[in-house]
């Protein structure tokens, strides 16, 4: 999601900057992002664009807390600002890379991982881009330690079909799977904004679910 810079996001983000969001220093947090969530299950969303999804479900969840992770600036300042604005105590912003995730985080320290529409990077030749290629599934499995938990949608049948394979090849336990997940059995409490979208148009979305 690449959006027109706005010149008052800068202000405004600084003022959301170390409580609602964090930008730099995540390593200090390693350990310790518990303390931040006394009792609560830790979740992470990465690429949580305006953060329709973590806002939604961490209303939903009081029992859990949500860290919504998004690089730019101008599109991770809306989830913060939701999160003050609503006073979410158990949800806070990460704007930063994911690719550094295991600087940030001890293994196991996140129960559950949410990827929703990312980049279907559809030429071959990126497909280690894919955020659910092997690559970052090892990654991921040191971020969530064994039992974690993977939730993964997207209106992309071809990425869809992709990533269910590399879950197989990766050896992961598929709990869940559906190719239109809203006629389907399984609890969707919260849609993404792309989701509400795409459902919109009739395009079907695609779920899965996998153990660690």
């Amino acid at each position: 999601m690449r959006l027109r810079r706005k010149p008052w996001v800068d202000d405004a983000f600084a003022k959301l900057d170390g409580e609602f969001v964090f930008t730099q220093d995540l390593d200090k947090f390693k350990g310790h992002w518990q303390e931040m969530f006394p009792g609560k299950r830790l979740c992470m969303e990465i690429g949580c664009g305006k953060g329709r999804f973590a806002v939604g479900m961490a209303q939903l969840n009081p029992d859990k807390a949500f860290l919504a992770v998004e690089t730019q600036k101008g599109v991770a300042y809306y989830p913060a600002q939701a999160a003050k604005d609503l006073e979410l105590n158990n949800m806070r912003v990460i704007c930063a890379d994911a690719a550094n995730i295991l600087e940030w985080f001890e293994p196991g320290e996140i129960k559950e991982l949410y990827l929703n529409f990312s980049d279907p990077w559809p030429k071959a030749k990126h497909a280690k881009r894919r955020l659910t290629h092997r690559n970052f599934l090892a990654l991921y499995k040191k971020l969530l330690g064994e039992g974690g938990r993977l939730r993964f949608k997207t209106d992309n049948r071809a990425l869809f079909d992709f990533s269910v394979e590399e879950f197989k090849e990766f050896g992961l336990e598929i709990i869940a799977l559906s190719y239109d997940l809203h006629h389907s059995e399984y609890d969707n409490p919260v849609q993404t904004e792309y989701e509400q979208k795409f459902s919109a148009l009739g395009t079907p979305i695609n779920f899965c679910e996998v153990v660690f």
